[in-house]
């Protein structure tokens, strides 16, 4: 009799089928229809190539487009292959590195032949059309295991020096897969792909720039050209992707930073901002804002030092760990003279501090705590400076110098539930101040971690505790469990804010950490009388105020709230005969706490109006001698094609009301 391997479905039944089977086997074994949308195949819960055979008896989930998640990364992996094959065939001689997916779409970083320039942007429109060649002669992806030896033998053979170099350094035992696309071209890849090109929709990806990179990402290396696209299921997906990004465009915090006169970046100082008057006046209402939320909420303001010893940061466990990413400082007068080094060989040194955490902790160890102190609540708008990449920083959303709404919550075992329930509704209120929905996320443990399996237990447990007891362990707070995303030292919860066109953030979080408390040495008396170790919750809301304010400012396309925006209403006149009331206006309205300016320029009111909704001023209150001899004022609201004229009292009330931040309304 020959034997059969049983696959058991999602269903509950159980096909049997030959040994030598593959999951293509078993969905046409089903149905036709099933057979042709079936795109991949989770085998025992991996993702493999429908025509892989079965290893033995296996669970079986069929992956079709409605998998989303799945068929998108399979298609993106697939377009970047794509990508690579029409490159080559129309530069013979281009060397392929790696392509990945990525979040949106995929890249692929190359190396043009000698025999011309590096890639641009001219070329991207033969490479679509070539590309579109590979996909609609539907050639098979077919997957194959090779001998090292063979492997690197094939790429030494076809000049791909960074193929072959890669494929040496590969673990030796390590299967080392290619995939064909048809017959006639092949790639290193560990998969899984679809079935063929022809999977591929032809009209759902768009090939988008191309970017400098290094090979394995060391400037050290050969230069390579890295070709972005971004692929979709179907040209809808594609088409509403690209008007997300035409959106994105204009709401881009860096172009509107400038329209609006709010703040500047410049080599002279790389990934630390120049905030201008306009634009620290946001900072300042969200510095007040999130002050008054604090106060409220029981929390002690500090200010600690930016510098510290490097004895401080190795006992914290910075140094080892996070050294590459600190500012360095040595702690001597450096040398004066033409000769000699700046710095000499016994200089001690000192970092700027990259978090507040161990400063706090420093703060907590002054003096005996006792039991009934707790818990103690520090919170410091702390500036903080990490030593990250030129090409990584991007505008106020990744910088080197920033500020923290940053605050640690020093413990007793029994209060950790409550201070994180309480940590969780305090953030509620303030996300839905701002206008945010967002989803509340447990990272859990990570591989590489301090601290027992028992201590990890109890914290997550803690955390899943605390956001059922806020009524947030739901499905409208997108609750969700992310394994192994946990920091080394602890979980934490994470906020997701979800923007105006429909982009999330990771924002705010909360971290139960044992671990800095006992590498810092702090401690408390207990109600024995003996020592106990404090737990450590560090948690931020805002994240730092850069990023925030960049947020706020693509979120709202702008158009800041009222009580945030730096400039709220500008009076304009029509005539110059109205220049002394427009001045009496804004005295009024500056009285009233509004943040006013006036327009007299000898100018069309038109082109007043114009000026002023770019630069996103939420109020134009227009006055002429009809305005003057009547006490009114016409109120030109950005965004309304209407305008409203009242009486200057009016007026002054109804924005003083919007201009009311929404914690004291």
């Amino acid at each position: 009799m020959t034997e059969l391997l049983k696959i058991a479905l999602p269903d509950g039944s159980v096909k049997e089928m030959p040994v030598g089977s593959t999951p293509a086997d078993v969905a046409a074994s089903i149905g036709p229809g099933l057979a042709k949308a079936a795109l991949a195949a989770r085998v025992d819960g991996e993702l493999r190539d429908l025509t892989r055979p079965f290893d033995g008896d296996a669970q079986l989930a069929l992956v079709t487009a409605r998998d989303e998640a799945d068929a998108l990364e399979l298609a993106r992996h697939d377009y970047a292959h794509v990508l690579a094959e029409a490159v080559q065939s129309l530069w013979p001689g281009t060397q392929i590195t790696f392509g990945p997916a990525t979040d949106d779409g995929f890249y692929y970083d190359v190396k043009a032949p000698d025999s011309r320039d590096p890639f641009s942007m001219d070329d991207l429109p033969a490479i679509e059309e070539e590309m579109r060649r590979i996909i609609a002669a539907d050639k098979p992806l077919r997957r194959e295991v090779w001998s090292r030896e063979d492997l690197i033998e094939r790429w030494q053979s076809e000049g791909e020096v960074f193929k072959a170099e890669w494929a040496k350094e590969l673990p030796e035992g390590e299967d080392l897969t290619v995939y064909w696309s048809g017959e006639d071209w092949l790639d290193m890849c560990r998969g899984p792909h679809l079935p063929s090109t022809g999977k591929l929709d032809p009209q759902a990806f768009k090939l988008m720039r191309v970017a400098g990179a290094y090979w394995r990402g060391d400037q050290k290396n050969a230069q390579l050209t890295r070709i972005y696209g971004t692929g979709w299921l179907n040209k809808k997906q594609l088409n509403e992707h690209l008007h997300r990004l035409e959106e994105a465009a204009k709401r881009d915090h860096r172009k509107l930073g400038r329209e609006m006169d709010l703040f500047h970046l410049q080599e002279e100082a790389h990934g630390s901002v120049f905030w201008h008057p306009k634009g620290f006046r946001i900072w300042r209402e969200l510095e007040a804002y999130m002050r008054r939320a604090i106060d409220a909420a029981g929390y002690r303001e500090v200010k600690t030092p930016q510098v510290m010893d490097a004895r401080q940061w190795e006992q914290s466990g910075h140094w080892g760990k996070y050294r590459e990413n600190m500012f360095v400082i040595p702690d001597e007068v450096p040398n004066v003279e033409d000769e000699g080094p700046l710095v000499s060989e016994s200089a001690a040194w000192m970092a700027l501090k990259p978090m507040n955490c161990p400063a706090h902790v420093l703060i907590f160890r002054q003096g005996i705590k006792s039991y009934r102190d707790l818990p103690l609540r520090i919170y410091e708008n702390g500036c903080c400076h990490r030593n990250e990449p030129h090409g990584a920083l991007h505008g106020l959303m990744r910088v080197r110098q920033f500020t923290q709404d940053d605050a640690h919550i020093f413990c007793r075992e029994d209060q950790i539930v409550d201070e994180v329930r309480k940590f969780c509704e305090l953030a509620d209120r303030i996300y839905r101040d701002f206008g945010f929905t967002y989803s509340v996320k447990l990272a859990l443990r990570p591989e590489q971690r301090y601290g027992s399996d028992a201590d990890w237990d109890k914290a997550e447990e803690e955390l899943r505790q605390a956001v059922a007891d806020a009524g947030m362990a739901t499905e409208e707070y997108g609750w969700e469990e992310l394994p192994g995303e946990g920091a080394f030292y602890a979980p934490k919860l994470e906020w997701h804010l979800t923007d105006a066109i429909g982009r999330t953030w990771q924002v705010g979080t909360i971290q139960s950490d044992r671990v800095l408390p006992e590498r810092l040495d702090a401690s408390y008396v207990g109600e024995d009388g003996e020592k106990h170790r404090p737990v450590m919750l560090h948690r931020a809301i805002f994240g730092s105020y850069e990023r925030f304010i960049g947020i706020l400012i693509e979120h709202n396309a702008g158009r800041l709230p009222l009580w945030l925006a730096p400039t709220q209403a500008v009076v304009a006149t029509i005539v110059s005969d109205a220049d002394d009331y427009a001045n009496d206006v804004a005295a009024q309205l500056t009285a009233a706490g509004i943040r006013t300016e006036t327009d007299l320029r000898n100018e069309k009111i038109n082109y007043k109006v114009r000026e002023h909704s770019h630069a996103k001023v939420p109020h134009l209150l227009v006055v002429g001698k009809r305005e003057a001899d009547e006490g009114t004022v016409a109120i030109r609201t950005l965004g309304e094609q209407q305008q409203k004229v009242l009486p200057l009292v009016e007026a002054i009330a109804m924005l003083k009301g919007e201009a009311t931040p929404p914690d004291l309304r």
